[in-house]
């Protein structure tokens, strides 16, 4: 017998928090008793959620979210340890084998595959069966709307990874449901874009009434917004932009240094549209920021109680930097150690003499886990996303030149100037992006979205990195080995074959 693969079959999670687990489940034993018994009460319905949310964990814990893309752009690497260079070298293979020998599937993009599936499962299973549930019937469309939220955000996550992928909008009671072939990239989009229309329209709070955690109605267009930017969608991502800026609900911090201090959480909530909540408890949400970003030996008080020295910027990325921006200062070329000495950038990491330290997660308090969420969507990327989608449709006009410059006064720039020509301004508008979320898993899909790539990778290297050999297949990660043995319907992408 085949075994049944736990991403897929939700019955075999909701067992071992029974606490039924066996060495082995079989599909003859496999019975749909749990999910025909549970999602009937309100309880049911708030856990199964809960249980769907608990999907980005495996994407932000690790983070795969961010570090399977912030080491294969052109601002930051690692330093060569558990397989973490084969993204920046770009010697990654479907059998992500360097990383399961190190450990560190975690950290892979086969993480973002699995978890991405896991949470789209479970999203299913609420929208298929939370229905049928007896509560309070405005709580009820409120639920079913965040789970087709997150089934477009696992879909987009897994497109803009992967390319063309398997859609999945049923759950799966058999193992022959499991069984999905890839579909093109417009039918991913288009299912995007419907389940969108219904998380929309299914009365989600706005900010500020909204869970921490949970995305705001402002929250599905910004989601709506930057699908619709990777698709070159322009309409669209230009009407969603438009109406998450015209709602004033998000205003932008005044400084977007204190956006990102440790004290700061609550407040800049008026600009994170949406975050992974991490709590410094245990049990609780975590990652691994605060600790790769800090120096090693946990020697910058200011950064970390344990930090490692494991990922860095680029110091052509820092210098790229206009010596009054802002953004700058939440990069660094020293630091005061436990001592109360300035430590040289020469001495920051024995790796390179040119380590540039990442203050975008610093957090000198929390002993277990951390406070330092991570932004998924925040409003300076709503403003940059009309500039670009205005600019596309319209070419550099008025709007598109206020909604760049919101960013650029705010980080204390002067407005752009005036004349630019479309493919300048679009230009400019790509590296403000850069300037504006690095280390945020965001840079590298702009660059694979615009097919800047093969252009700008081999330009990024150092001495960690002297050589980068990018290749056209590297737009999209490998489809995962294990994947493709386990699902007959399932091929490679053309180019990795």
């Amino acid at each position: 017998m085949k075994t049944l693969k736990t991403r897929y079959i939700p019955v075999f999670v909701l067992a071992m928090s029974l606490g039924l687990v066996t060495c082995k489940l079989d599909e003859t034993i496999y019975s749909s008793i749990f999910t025909e018994s549970y999602y009937k009460t309100a309880s049911d319905a708030e856990k199964a959620l809960i249980a769907a949310y608990g999907a980005m964990g495996g994407l932000y814990g690790g983070p795969a979210a961010l570090l399977v893309p912030d080491f294969s752009d052109d601002q930051t690497y690692p330093r060569a340890v558990v397989g973490r260079n084969t993204l920046t070298l770009f010697t990654v293979e479907p059998t992500y084998t360097t990383q399961r020998s190190q450990g560190r599937l975690n950290e892979s993009p086969q993480q973002i595959w699995t978890s991405c599936y896991q949470g789209i499962e479970r999203a299913n299973w609420i929208i298929e069966k939370v229905p049928e549930a007896q509560m309070d019937e405005t709580r009820k469309t409120q639920i079913i709307g965040e789970a087709y939220f997150l089934r477009a955000f696992f879909h987009w996550m897994l497109a803009k990874n992967f390319g063309e992928i398997p859609i999945k909008i049923a759950p799966s009671t058999t193992e022959a449901d499991a069984y999905t072939a890839k579909s093109p990239l417009n039918e991913v989009y288009a299912q995007i874009y419907a389940d969108l229309d219904v998380a929309y329209n299914s009365g989600l709070p706005s900010f500020p009434a909204v869970q921490p955690g949970r995305p705001s109605k402002e929250a599905v267009h910004a989601l709506h917004a930057k699908a619709a930017l990777y698709h070159e969608d322009w309409s669209i991502a230009l009407e969603k932009a438009e109406s998450v800026l015209n709602a004033g609900a998000y205003t932008l911090m005044e400084s977007v240094v204190d956006l990102f201090y440790y004290t700061n959480e609550e407040s800049a909530r008026q600009e994170m549209i949406w975050s992974f909540e991490v709590d410094p408890i245990s049990p609780g949400n975590g990652h691994q920021m605060v600790g790769l970003t800090g120096p090693s030996g946990s020697d910058g008080a200011e950064y970390g109680r344990t930090t490692y020295g494991s990922m860095f910027a680029y110091m052509d990325f820092f210098n790229s930097f206009d010596p009054g921006d802002e953004r700058r200062l939440l990069l660094d070329t020293t630091y005061l150690n436990r001592d109360g000495q300035w430590v040289p950038q020469r001495a920051i990491t024995p790796i390179t003499q040119e380590g540039v330290l990442i203050k975008k997660y610093q957090d000198p308090v929390s002993v277990t886990s951390s406070v330092r969420n991570i932004p998924i969507f925040r409003l300076a990327d709503l403003y940059l996303i009309a500039a670009e989608a205005e600019a596309h449709l319209n070419g550099p006009s008025g709007k598109a030149y206020t909604y760049a410059n919101a960013i650029r006064n705010r980080a204390g720039l002067d407005d752009l100037p005036q004349g630019l020509g479309q493919t300048d301004f679009l230009d400019v508008v790509l590296q403000e992006r850069a300037w504006e979320f690095f280390a945020e898993g965001d840079r590298w899909y702009d660059l694979s979205r615009t097919d800047k790539f093969l252009e700008i990778i081999p330009q990024a290297v150092n001495d960690v990195y002297p050589v980068r050999n990018i290749q056209p297949k590297h737009k999209y990660f490998p489809i995962p080995q294990e994947e493709l043995n386990a699902n007959p319907e399932l091929t490679q992408n053309p180019d990795w074959n």
